[in-house]
């Protein structure tokens, strides 16, 4: 388990009083959620213990199940289900092509946190250990659990570490336009904004239950960034292009054996084309295409010539360059659509069938040319796992 090793960061940013509901409340009678809940809990220990080698839930263990829902309405994990549910959570995700590594998940039990200002560090924590130097590791930060009926803890952030989104008065948009929403409602709790740059941090919001909802300005200091370049073209660093190196996942919610964790980030490494193609590629995100292919020289004045093709090859040859030469862990779509072929045999030889969302495992550029296209997958729910709210 890991300890706080970060210095005091000041957590005293001022917020207004705009409320957004936190998590669902649980909808079910307390007879019907104590039924449920110990149907999930036991189908849940039940592979616990068999992926351990043992034959079922000891009669001990089973009756202080029964005995915490009965008399609480809930139960506790403790450390190692944690640990093994978060992983499992992983290991189910349909959409995740990198879960070769899903056993690699270092777990951060933060369930006794109740302060707004101590998940925050908590949150610090967790970017500089993940971050790790570059060579980014697999963790996830797990704090309470959502009570029934009651909103859980939330994160509005989708990512630990965002772009702003400006629109500016002429209606273009300076940042990132996936962000404008999220960017305009930080505002509205008292955020006056960021340098007014293409990647200007954004706050993290943090809503704790029955609570306003406050922000927390991340320390730059603390985000590991990457300047893009290109090996074979020396006009490429002048377009001002980076990208953050960590991808924390802060907005889903991790179920476990009927138990929800509304705030559960976690994180493993990019895939290049997540930056290359989608981030910095999309249209409606920074697109940049149309500025890299001017530069190379094609002519997009028709698509036939395929300029958006070779301009989105470059994009991510200098991701991809440019992470390795400053010492950040990546991977490449074809390494990344390997691996997943090995994890299902992985599966396969442990006898689990394995859900795959084939619209989310493709990469999204030269697909055709990756192993995963020419495969068919049963998506399907499995728990545990994580969940969008």
């Amino acid at each position: 388990m890991y300890r706080p090793i970060l210095k005091k960061y000041d957590t005293n940013s001022e917020a207004t009083q705009l409320r957004i509901h936190g998590a669902t409340p649980l909808p079910l009678d307390k007879e019907s959620h104590s039924r449920h809940l110990l149907t999930e809990a036991v189908s849940f220990l039940s592979l616990f213990y068999k992926e351990q080698g043992l034959p079922g839930i000891p009669s001990r263990h089973l009756a202080q199940l029964h005995n915490q829902i009965e008399h609480t309405g809930t139960y506790q994990h403790d450390y190692e289900m944690l640990t093994y549910g978060a992983r499992l959570a992983w290991r189910n995700a349909s959409r995740c092509i990198g879960r070769l590594h899903w056993n690699t998940l270092a777990v951060r039990d933060m369930r006794h946190l109740t302060k707004a200002e101590e998940v925050f560090e908590a949150l610090l924590e967790h970017i500089q250990l993940a971050t790790n130097g570059g060579k980014i590791t697999p963790l996830i930060t797990v704090f309470a659990p959502q009570q029934q009926r009651q909103p859980g803890i939330r994160i509005w952030n989708s990512q630990l570490i965002r772009y702003a989104g400006y629109r500016q008065p002429d209606g273009t948009i300076l940042g990132d336009p996936l962000h404008i929403n999220l960017t305009n409602a930080i505002k509205q709790l008292g955020w006056q904004g960021g340098a007014g740059t293409p990647f200007d941090l954004l706050p993290i919001v943090i809503q704790m239950p029955n609570q306003p909802p406050r922000f927390f300005e991340v320390p730059p200091e603390l985000v590991l960034e990457v300047p893009l370049s290109h090996p074979d073209y020396p006009w490429f660093a002048n377009l001002g292009l980076k990208w953050h190196a960590l991808p924390v996942i802060s907005n889903m919610r991790m179920e476990i054996g009927g138990i929800s964790y509304t705030a559960a980030p976690f994180n493993g490494w990019y895939m290049g084309t997540e930056i290359g193609a989608r981030n910095l590629g999309d249209v409606q995100r920074y697109n940049q295409l149309p500025v890299i292919a001017r530069a190379m020289g094609l002519d997009t004045r028709s698509e036939r010539s395929l300029w958006k093709d070779r301009a989105i090859v470059e994009l991510n040859v200098a991701v991809l360059s440019s992470f390795a030469s400053h010492g950040v862990r990546i991977v490449d779509h074809h390494t990344a659509s390997r691996q997943f072929i090995i994890h299902q045999g992985h599966e396969q030889q442990a006898g689990r069938s394995l859900a795959a969302d084939w619209g989310w495992i493709v990469p999204p550029i030269s697909g055709s040319t990756t192993p995963v296209f020419h495969v068919t997958y049963k998506d399907r729910v499995q728990t545990p796992s994580f969940f969008y709210q």
